[in-house]
């Protein structure tokens, strides 16, 4: 399994609410909804990514703190961090916020989102990733407080383009199956915007994406997370990778901000929280899926990293995340 396939595996993104929104001149909504105003939809879930793809019109949109933008047909915007963000025609008008005009319809299904006077037409289909805790993960807390993407460009992302424009017109027609169609397609679109956002980056940029872009650094990430388990040393990575121990290590630490072994045991305690979170398998069997052998060994490592024992923070359904 790639890094990047692996932590988003551990992320537990999957795709979820959607609205469909018509906004129409003049118009300004402030957005930063939490699991709690979808339950309806989601149940639980810890952390939210809200994403706007734009079907017909054009708006602005600011994130607090930052310089707004316009979106137009065929773009989408993600916000990794669930920041408060603003859109409208004129973002100089006092602000709805979205929590007060979203509701889920009875008997389930879309909500639908209608806002503003009686000028032009802005179309948009409003979607929240849900994700596991994410606050330490090293993809999403190291990505930009906004994705934007542009799908109606050519290229690698026009048929996830023309599959979202169908399952788009699908759902302002109300057909059955969209829900399922937005729900997988919201998560490539993350995946597509991910991989723009690394392509994009500084020659030098320095972090977990930039990792992937660096092809030794790439390399080792692609080895801990396609055997977390394994028993790896410095020299074996630098053999694999085809550098010496020491430019490994200066390498991968300055690019990724952590020494290779240092960043192996951080992840192998973030799987194995997820496999204590997520599955019914005993301490042992977590322990040995991660690479210790030993059960004491792994509950001293889980309990440095968490604060509590794996059988505690199990039982007790802790969320911290693991400390550095």
């Amino acid at each position: 399994m790639d890094a990047l396939s692996d932590v988003l595996r551990v992320a537990r993104l999957s795709g979820g609410v959607f609205f469909h929104a018509e906004f129409f001149e003049p118009w300004s909504i402030a957005a930063q909804l939490t699991p709690e105003h979808c339950a309806g939809y989601l149940g639980s879930a810890t952390h939210m990514i809200p994403y706007h793809y734009v079907v017909e019109g054009r708006f602005r949109i600011r994130v607090e703190g930052e310089a707004p933008f316009e979106l137009a047909p065929g773009e989408i915007v993600l916000f990794p961090r669930n920041d408060m963000h603003f859109m409208g025609s004129n973002l100089d008008l006092p602000a709805v916020p979205a929590s007060s005009v979203i509701a889920q319809p009875p008997g389930g299904g879309f909500g639908a989102i209608r806002l503003g006077g009686s000028g032009d037409r802005a179309q948009v289909i409003c979607g929240y990733l849900a994700c596991g805790s994410v606050n330490d993960n090293p993809l999403i807390s190291t990505l930009p407080r906004v994705l934007h993407l542009n799908v109606a460009e050519a290229g690698a992302a026009e048929w996830i383009r023309s599959t979202f424009q169908y399952a788009a017109d699908e759902l302002t027609a109300g057909r059955p199956g969209s829900e399922t169609v937005l729900a997988k397609l919201s998560e490539l679109l993350f995946v597509e915007a991910i991989r723009r956002y690394v392509d994009a980056l500084p020659s030098k940029q320095t972090g977990w994406l930039a990792g992937l872009r660096d092809p030794h650094v790439a390399r080792v990430l692609a080895l801990f997370h396609g055997n977390v388990a394994r028993s790896w040393t410095v020299d074996e990575l630098g053999r694999e990778v085809g550098l010496s121990r020491s430019a490994l290590a200066d390498r991968f630490t300055r690019l990724i901000g952590q020494a290779p072994m240092h960043y192996l045991t951080h992840w192998r305690m973030h799987v194995a929280a997820n496999d204590l979170r997520n599955t019914s398998a005993s301490l042992t069997q977590v322990a040995q899926n991660v690479g210790y052998d030993s059960e004491a060994a792994f509950s001293r490592a889980f309990k440095k990293a968490f604060g509590a024992a794996p059988a505690t923070w199990r039982r007790q359904g802790v969320q911290h995340e693991p400390t550095r």
